[in-house]
């Protein structure tokens, strides 16, 4: 039979549970176990802290038990908490090495102090079991689109009540301009949820890309059912951005549903971002399009995609220039991020210029190289060819084609262009030497003589010298 000294009836205490778990959303049970931990300190501040005082309280019937645990141990390391097998024998035989023997203490009256403190535990427990489920709620929310009121603004970050848990929005995240009161409805979008000292810190964003495609889900019925696809979104919050679209039914143009009927739709987006002006432009899986579409309201004359560094050269119309890079370069920058393209921008006069400086230079290059006349280069710069060795590794029938040339022209020209590159090797070769560069740097894949000799210049001698240097110093020696 239960000890009726070491228990203390409080049915209420299973209503007080109910009713705190119910207000702050959380389970009864680790209200109770909050509820245990505060007697438990009680306990222990009036018997001794170290003394292991444990609590208990009965899920039925609301009893509190309160008991001090004495561990049966082989060896004593502490006299007040263990208790040797042999000892412990005499008060429970049939008591094995890892047992507790459990005395039941008589229930504490609680003073003023003890009270306080109970209390102060019970509030840090809720509080922190609030935290977790907040953390829990939330955590696979990131990407969602939340509203909320405005609770305060601190130093311009704006803390908004989601209803059960506070998101922070910084002042970086809000669009410029933006001012919010206190009360103020607003809707945002869910950057990241991390657990930090102060419990979990939900951070919101109205600036970024992703806000406005959720915007557009919620406004276009056709992006919501995946009709229209929203390939990518570049924003200059506040003031301009891009989206690019793509309809997965032929039938249906992409830009016409997200515009809406005379802008209606798009419009609601922009009354949301305080008036950002939005270019909805029409996706290609052809780069050159998609970016040539990306540039507008301006026109353009020509492209030139260099995929191997990613870049693209852009020509205007000399008018077009401003508009193709917009105010304070925002049109192309825009552009650039929506298509993940580095995008430069080029008049035709400025265009022309460089392609002619670019002709006479390789011009020159072959003459002096092939010992030709002016009218040969030309013929060859014209045809494409930009180095000697693109003309010394080309086959004779495909040289032949170019008008004016025979056979003979051709395989004399290419007999000239290798008999310039191996003279051009000898001499980097014996600069290499001279420079002792090892013969085994000369080796690895894509080194040529001509940089191991620079290579050479800049005491980079050896396969260790290579493989000391950072990345940065390479590419500054290259």
């Amino acid at each position: 039979m239960k000890d009726v000294s070491a228990v203390h009836a409080r049915p209420e205490l299973l209503q007080v549970a109910e009713a705190v778990a119910r207000d702050k959303n959380i389970s009864q049970e680790e209200v109770l176990e909050a509820m245990e931990q505060a007697i438990q300190k009680a306990g222990r501040s009036k018997y001794g802290h170290e003394h292991d005082i444990r609590a208990t309280i009965d899920r039925k019937s609301g009893e509190i038990s309160l008991a001090r645990h004495i561990e049966v141990v082989e060896d004593v390391e502490n006299e007040i908490t263990q208790l040797t097998l042999d000892a412990a024998k005499k008060k429970k035989p049939d008591v094995e090495v890892g047992d507790f023997l459990v005395d039941p203490l008589p229930p504490i009256d609680f003073g003023r102090i003890a009270a306080q403190t109970a209390k102060q535990v019970i509030v840090q427990k809720v509080r922190e079991a609030e935290r977790a489920r907040h953390y829990q709620e939330y955590k696979d929310r990131i990407g969602e689109v939340v509203n909320g009121l405005v609770k305060r603004v601190e130093f311009g970050n704006v803390i908004i009540d989601l209803g059960r848990a506070e998101g922070l929005m910084r002042r970086d995240e809000t669009i410029p301009r933006e001012h919010f009161n206190n009360g103020d409805r607003v809707r945002a979008y869910i950057v990241d949820v991390r657990e930090e000292a102060r419990g979990p810190q939900i951070f919101l964003s109205r600036t970024h890309p992703q806000f406005m495609a959720k915007l557009f889900a919620q406004e276009v019925p056709e992006i919501y059912d995946g009709i229209i696809e929203i390939k990518s979104v570049a924003r200059d919050a506040g003031s301009r951005a891009k989206i690019a679209v793509q309809s997965h039914d032929s039938s249906i143009d992409p830009v016409g549903p997200c515009i809406g009927m005379r802008g209606s739709r798009v419009q609601a987006i922009v009354g949301e971002l305080q008036g950002e002006k939005i270019d909805i432009i029409q996706w290609s899986p052809d780069a050159a399009t998609f970016i040539v579409n990306a540039l507008a309201p301006a026109e353009v004359a020509k492209v030139v995609l260099d995929e191997e560094t990613n870049r693209i050269e852009v020509v205007v119309p000399d008018e077009q220039l401003s508009l193709a890079i917009g105010r304070r370069g925002q049109n192309v920058r825009l552009a650039s991020q929506l298509s993940g393209w580095d995008i430069d921008i080029l008049t035709e006069a400025e265009e022309s210029e460089r392609r002619q400086e670019e002709f006479l230079t390789r011009s020159k290059m072959l003459i002096e190289a092939l010992d030709v006349d002016d009218v040969i280069a030309h013929l060859l710069v014209t045809e494409g060819f930009s180095s000697v060795e693109e003309v010394a590794f080309i086959p004779v029938e495909d040289l032949s084609e170019i008008e004016g040339f025979d056979e003979d022209v051709a395989s004399e020209l290419r007999e000239r262009a290798r008999a310039f590159l191996e003279t051009r090797d000898e001499e980097l070769t014996r600069k290499r030497k001279e420079l002792d560069v090892a013969d085994d740097l000369a080796e690895v894949e894509g080194v040529t003589p001509a940089l191991l000799v620079v290579l050479g210049e800049n005491g980079v001698k050896t396969r260790d010298d290579l493989a000391d240097l950072a990345g940065d110093e390479l590419m500054e020696i290259v």
